[in-house]
């Protein structure tokens, strides 16, 4: 069988699929990835709830894969294929960057899988993925003319740009916080609450009591975008506004880099719960606000992915291949 993981800095996910006919899950198990020291103890306890002869496994890793070894960004561990090889007798263990993963994983999804934001025109060409969660990861797929082939970047953490006075003001408040300022600290889910915290405390907004309390009780991003997207607290829907503005103005930036012609992907947690605010906010028209480019970005389809076992499909199918 293979075995299959996503491996993320707030959760992990492990599958087994067969090595034969269509990618199906036969066991799925989600850990909270900060409860563990490292992947080869989350290992151990998937295999001794569900043994199996596991013969190749592939886990995509949120952090850059070199020499089949990965420190994760958002986690205290060191991943070391050889060790898992090793410490679970697995003949072939392979590690990709987790986006990687996930970008391979768009070859077996089902039309329902993804949700149109921009239908643009279908064309041949390189496509991208980037996906925001608790951090933000971004990838790319190279046309050879026959195939697409997907292939890991560290793209988000490239340098923050703003682009108006408000983003200006922005950049600095992020400054004081974290000195060198990229993306993800803003397209992410501890992004999110980033936001709130910068309208409170540079723009002076008051936060309403209601959510302040459900901030206090549950994971605040989660109550941001609950109150933003019901349209029950104005603050909340402020910091969606920004969020998906910037998301969208990044994603544009990373369409032009890989030139993605073929598709236009948005993965990740959040999109696929505030899919219907991703198409009516600016979002869109962030993403094809380039200049004299904008004609060739409003070409290019633009698709959330649904699945959210994008990467787990897409590392199984590293695997069987």
């Amino acid at each position: 069988m293979i075995l299959a993981g996503d491996i993320g800095g707030t959760n992990t996910r492990l599958a087994l699929f067969d090595l034969d006919g269509d990618l199906k899950i036969a066991h799925e198990e989600k850990y909270p990835s900060h409860d563990y020291s490292g992947l080869n103890a989350i290992v151990t306890k998937f295999l001794m709830a569900h043994p199996a002869k596991v013969t190749v496994a592939c886990f995509g890793v949120a952090g850059p894969v070199q020499d089949g070894r990965c420190k994760t960004t958002n986690l205290p561990w060191i991943i070391d294929a050889e060790e898992i090889a090793k410490g679970q007798q697995i003949s072939s263990v392979r590690l990709y960057n987790d986006l990687e993963a996930n970008a391979n994983g768009l070859k077996v999804l089902k039309p329902e899988e993804l949700y149109c934001l921009q239908e643009g025109k279908k064309q041949k060409g390189h496509q991208a993925l980037i996906a925001a969660g608790t951090g933000l990861g971004e990838a790319g797929l190279f046309w050879d003319g026959t195939v697409h082939r997907a292939f890991a970047c560290e793209g988000g953490h490239s340098d923050f740009a703003p682009r108006n006075a408000l983003e200006i003001e922005l950049l600095l408040y992020l400054q004081k916080k974290f000195g060198h300022v990229s993306f993800e600290r803003v397209i992410s889910g501890p992004g999110i609450h980033t936001l709130y915290d910068f309208f409170k405390e540079v723009k002076k907004e008051k936060g309403s009591a209601i959510v302040e309390d459900a901030m206090n009780k549950r994971d605040p991003t989660a109550v941001i975008c609950e109150f933003g997207k019901n349209k029950t607290d104005l603050l909340c829907m402020k910091v969606l506004e920004l969020f998906l503005s910037i998301y969208g103005a990044e994603s544009g930036n990373l369409a032009l880099k890989f030139l993605s012609l073929g598709g236009f992907y948005v993965g990740g947690g959040i999109a696929p719960r505030l899919r219907e605010l991703f198409k009516s906010s600016g979002f869109v028209s962030s993403f094809s606000e380039k200049g004299r480019f904008k004609e060739l970005l409003k070409s290019m389809p633009i698709y959330i992915v649904l699945n959210d076992n994008a990467a787990l499909l897409g590392a199984a199918a590293f695997g069987r291949a």
